[in-house]
């Protein structure tokens, strides 16, 4: 749960940094609209405005965003109070632009409704607000304290005209900067929401998991006094002399003997699954031995009627013998045997640094529904109680361990699960998964 948060909080950072830098963007569109502005203006229009003061306010924004940019390159993180700072900035460059060039009488002063809209977007409650108290007090202070413009003679008849074409143009420059910015703002906001949705679902499905660990590790408790009693029991069994005299009884009471024993095995793989068996140390092997080792184990167990394994990963893999890996592994053969008793299939390679393994078959094959959903708990055909939680087991152990499950149907009939691994997960000192 400490990682989930962990990586919750990465991704609304990750937001705010991809948003930051659309401001970045922004900010680079206003200083060359401001450059162009002033020097149409100055020079084509003839209307003299001081350019000095002007072009400061400009260099505080281009290190503004020199600043900014230098922020998104070192840290993973963005908070709201930066962003905010960043937008009260903005709104004090553009009431100083305002101010030495007409005051609210300026037409781009509709341009205090860009920053609004923005902080709207990108901020919390509290500071948007703040943003809007503080470009209402720019427009208020602007509507008596400015510097006035010194129209030419030539234009002193044509102010409202140019107040109007000064309007058209403000329109369309905050109209086409709006909507652009603003979707790619939004579709920020829905990556994390969905990204926010994936990481809920997740924690149910492992809270689920662990329910279910619970409940096996006590069921194996449970377990172990009376399959101990019914060893002992047989063992008297075996010494009575009407047992050992009769050949048919001896052989079916050692039968069930190896039955227990089997029983008790798979008590201690759940205990040990669960890091409650005590003596075994940790077994260190070879991902092509671990495999092979597997597949001899499984292929005893189940006597499958045929069945073909290849297996070309190198023997200088290193890896740490997972249980639970095992489990997995044997979880999807015996889904492909029970689909398809007549032949089972296995291929493990290594693809770059990932290890996959192949299962196929030649069943019925799946069920579209079950592909759309493959890893949902209870997502099966089979009716029956429990059903469909294998799947669910194999994709959330694969996804702790960094890994994939994909399922597809096969062209010729059958169905083929394959298991996608980064080998330094398995490998000594790996990581455990992003999770």
């Amino acid at each position: 749960m400490t990682r989930a948060r962990n990586r919750t909080s990465f991704v609304l950072d990750t937001t705010d940094r991809k948003n930051l830098f659309l401001l970045v963007q922004l900010r680079w569109l206003a200083v060359v609209g401001q450059i162009v502005t002033i020097l149409i203006v100055h020079l084509q229009m003839g209307i003299r405005l001081p350019l000095m003061p002007m072009a400061a306010v400009i260099l505080v924004l281009v290190a503004l965003n020199l600043a900014s940019l230098i922020q998104i390159r070192r840290s993973s993180t963005v908070s709201n109070t930066q962003l905010f700072l960043e937008l009260l900035i903005d709104v004090w460059a553009l009431t100083l632009q305002l101010y030495l060039s007409g005051g609210a009488s300026n037409p781009f002063i509709s341009l205090y409704l860009l920053q609004v809209a923005l902080g709207a977007v990108l901020l919390e409650a509290w500071s948007a607000w703040a943003l809007v108290l503080v470009a209402t007090a720019g427009f208020t202070w602007l509507t008596g304290t400015y510097r006035p413009l010194p129209l030419p003679p030539a234009h002193e008849g044509e102010l409202f005209n140019l107040h109007i074409q000064g309007m058209f143009i403000c329109f369309v420059l905050a109209a086409s900067l709006l909507v652009p910015f603003l979707t790619q703002i939004n579709r920020n906001l829905r990556a994390r929401d969905a990204y926010l949705a994936e990481l809920r679902q997740r924690s149910m499905e492992e809270a689920h998991i662990v329910r279910m660990g619970l409940l096996a590790s006590g069921a194996a408790h449970e377990l172990g006094t009376p399959l101990a009693t019914l060893s002992v029991i047989l063992n008297d069994w075996r010494r009575m002399p009407a047992l050992m005299s009769d050949p048919d009884l001896s052989e079916e009471v050692a039968e069930m003997q190896s039955q227990i024993d089997r029983c008790k095995a798979i008590v201690s793989g759940i205990l040990m699954s669960s890091g409650e068996a005590r003596g075994e140390g940790t077994v260190r092997t070879t991902v092509k031995g671990f495999l092979d080792g597997l597949v001899d184990d499984w292929k005893s167990a189940r006597s499958p009627a045929r069945f073909d394994y290849d297996n070309t990963v190198g023997p200088q893999e290193r890896m740490i013998a997972d249980l639970a890996l095992k489990q997995v592994l044997f979880n999807v053969l015996d889904n492909a045997l029970e689909a398809s008793p007549g032949w089972v299939g296995v291929a493990a390679l290594r693809q770059g640094d990932n290890l996959v393994v192949a299962v196929n078959d030649v069943g019925p094959g799946f069920d579209p529904a079950i592909l759309e959903e493959l890893g949902k708990p209870y997502r099966s055909t089979k009716r029956r109680p429990g059903s469909g939680l294998g799947l669910f087991l194999v994709v959330n152990v694969l996804r702790k361990l960094g890994g994939t499950v994909s399922a597809r149907n096969r062209a010729g009939g059958g169905a083929t699960v394959t298991l996608t691994l980064p080998l330094s997960a398995l490998s000594p000192g790996g990581s455990d998964g992003d999770d």
